[in-house]
């Protein structure tokens, strides 16, 4: 009886290692013709339920990963953050509530549209803010300069309102938000933006998508969107007696970090960082937050990333195949499933890769992408038909196709780990 048992052990264990070997030769074969041999190229795969090894094709080796540095973020968040955003801290005396900033990116956020703060300084007569306790610049090491008015350079700052940006719509009449910039915009025949060093906006009159310009963000411009919501009852103040140490909560975790893995925000992003640097104290620092998360949490990674933002927006980032899925892997095994793969985009359904990796019945891609100039990364969770989990890293950097062309040639080496692994 033992000897069966123990020749079908060996039987099981022959064929697996022959599909090992198979995968192996069929992707290498890929990634090893002409089309890949002017770029960079990583893959690492990696059997969560079997752990083991599956493939590695430069792994180990550095890229430039772009916004699939939204994956560390986002573990930073979840392990790092309540099941509740910190709206802000705050201490009352008599008729006046002190608030100071925890950076939660929500509060009047065109998507999220909180008012927690707003509804919390209604019940009083006066309103202190603190907004001076960051020691991060407005914009992260390496982000280009010249992206200062795109939308997806909104400023870091301690306590957003708007999502540092200004929205504007155009179907039957121009409508901006925040309103006191409503007569404010300047339109013309050609150009939209805004100047570099202040806030005067511009927008083309024929444009009809929705448009988002960053702010140019101070304390007098703090001061005067509060002045337009709550007049004459807020002050901007940079320190105070009074201890802000009770925290409130606006909306839950998981729907900021969704909408950040959805459609790759980089201003929630940014601040998801800054906000997980306020449980540590008081002096919000990104820096400080991924300090503490490379000497912790993320202390055992085999290849120590070059970590400068929260964004991916810096080419300074700089991270290996395998070090995305050992964040994977840890994610994979601290929380369940369904509500882990909720917040990563859905190959054919959801997020950035809804146009790409669709499933034949149902989808079997759940990952994030990441794209700068030249350069096109996922990683993420396939499941095969045979019902494994595979957690992959596959990055792409310095070629000069079309990104379409590597999606298409990456969407061949998922299908066939779908169908075949």
């Amino acid at each position: 009886m033992f000897k069966k048992g123990l020749f079908s052990l060996l039987i099981i264990a022959f064929f697996a290692n022959c599909k090992t070997a198979k995968l192996k030769r069929t992707i290498s074969k890929k990634v090893t013709t002409s089309f890949y041999e002017n770029q960079f190229t990583g893959i690492y795969i990696f059997d969560v339920k079997a752990n083991k090894e599956v493939y590695n094709y430069n792994g180990e080796k550095y890229f430039t990963p772009a916004s699939n540095i939204k994956i560390f973020t986002l573990f930073t968040g979840l392990t790092m953050l309540p099941d509740s955003i910190p709206a802000f801290k705050y201490a009352v005396n008599k008729d006046t509530i002190t608030i100071q900033g925890t950076g939660d990116p929500t509060f009047l956020h065109n998507y999220f549209k909180d008012s927690t703060a707003l509804k919390m300084i209604d019940n009083y007569a006066k309103a202190n803010i603190i907004i001076n306790n960051s020691t991060d610049k407005r914009f992260g090491p390496g982000w280009a300069w010249e992206d200062f008015d795109s939308y997806f350079s909104a400023e870091r700052s301690a306590f957003p309102m708007y999502g540092n940006v200004i929205t504007i719509q155009n179907e039957d009449s121009i409508i901006v938000q925040p309103a006191f910039y409503q007569s404010k915009i300047k339109i013309t025949k050609d150009f939209y933006g805004r100047d570099e060093y202040k806030n005067n906006f511009y927008f083309r009159k024929d444009q009809k998508m929705e448009t988002e310009i960053p702010m140019l963000i101070d304390s007098t411009l703090i001061a005067t969107l509060w002045n337009v919501i709550a007049p004459n009852k807020v002050s901007i103040i940079k320190s105070s007696a009074l201890k802000p140490s009770t925290i409130a909560y606006s909306v839950s975790s998981d729907s900021l970090y969704r909408r950040m893995m959805e459609v790759s925000d980089n201003f929630l992003a940014e601040q998801i960082l800054v906000l997980a640097s306020s449980t540590l104290s008081d002096t919000l620092s990104s820096k400080k937050v991924r300090k503490y998360m490379l000497e912790n949490a993320l202390k055992d990674l085999k290849q120590q990333p070059r970590w400068v933002d929260g964004s991916g927006l810096s080419r300074y980032n700089l991270c290996t195949p395998i070090s995305f899925v050992e964040v994977l892997t840890k994610l994979y095994k601290t929380i369940p499933q369904n509500r882990l793969f909720h917040l990563f985009p859905v190959g054919g359904e959801f997020g950035t890769i809804k146009d790409w990796y669709a499933g034949t019945d149902k989808p079997y891609v759940f990952a994030k992408t990441g794209t700068v100039g030249n350069n096109y990364n996922v990683s993420g969770y396939l499941l095969t038909n045979s019902g494994k989990v595979l957690i992959f890293s596959f990055m792409n950097n310095h070629f000069k196709k079309t990104n379409d062309e590597i999606r298409t040639q990456m969407q061949t080496t998922f299908e066939w780990l779908r169908d075949y692994y």
